[in-house]
């Protein structure tokens, strides 16, 4: 990974990654409804006023090669039901972070997350020769915490009073950051683990 990370979609069973685009704003305002994401306070998922300016902003990253924003689509639906990224893309080190990923309520718990998870994984270790992959969430972030523990990432630590909080309902306080990892060396048993997951049967 020693130059910069284009664009790419990346095709799963249940979804697929495609390069963020303005045109997905009208999902994603429908897809952050669903649930009223953006009212965690250890979260910093878009209002339905700010998708637009959401989009600009990580497209802005992308020109800045810092950023490569998804959308996620939905095969059975045709329709975006959240967004993910490779963020704090460092090219020197082949390392990315799997981050600022927010999914719709409905899709939540399905096997959607896994598979995008899957798919970015396979891309930044398989063509892009990653060292490591990232993740990274707030300590109050449960959900978020157990779903990267799931994938069969480590916790390399904690980050303590990493960031200031800026959501209205705890502005001012600060944030603890956990900081997982997935190195290339313990990619192929990862991956088996998606797989199995994948092909077990949801409810």
């Amino acid at each position: 990974m020693t130059r910069r990370i284009e664009p790419v979609t990346l095709t799963g069973r249940h979804a697929t990654l495609m390069p963020l685009a303005p045109a997905h704003h009208d999902d994603l305002v429908e897809a952050v409804r669903d649930g009223e994401l953006w009212r965690h306070w250890y979260t910093a998922i878009p209002a339905p006023e700010g998708m637009a300016a959401e989009i600009r902003r990580r497209l802005d990253l992308q020109d800045q090669g810092s950023m490569v924003p998804f959308a996620v689509i939905e095969n059975a639906s045709g329709r975006a039901v959240g967004m993910t990224t490779y963020m704090n893309i460092d090219h020197a080190n082949r390392r990315v972070e799997i981050g600022s990923t927010w999914y719709r309520q409905r899709v939540q718990r399905s096997g959607v997350n896994t598979e995008c998870k899957r798919l970015l994984l396979a891309h930044a270790f398989e063509a892009l020769d990653c060292i490591a992959v990232e993740f990274r969430t707030h300590f109050f972030n449960r959900q978020s915490r157990a779903g990267i523990e799931r994938l069969g990432a480590k916790l390399d630590g904690v980050l303590r009073s990493h960031q200031i909080n800026p959501h209205p309902d705890a502005r001012g306080s600060l944030r603890d950051t956990c900081v997982y990892s997935i190195i290339a060396i313990e990619w192929p048993s990862v991956k088996a683990h998606l797989d199995h997951q994948l092909s077990r049967p949801r409810a």
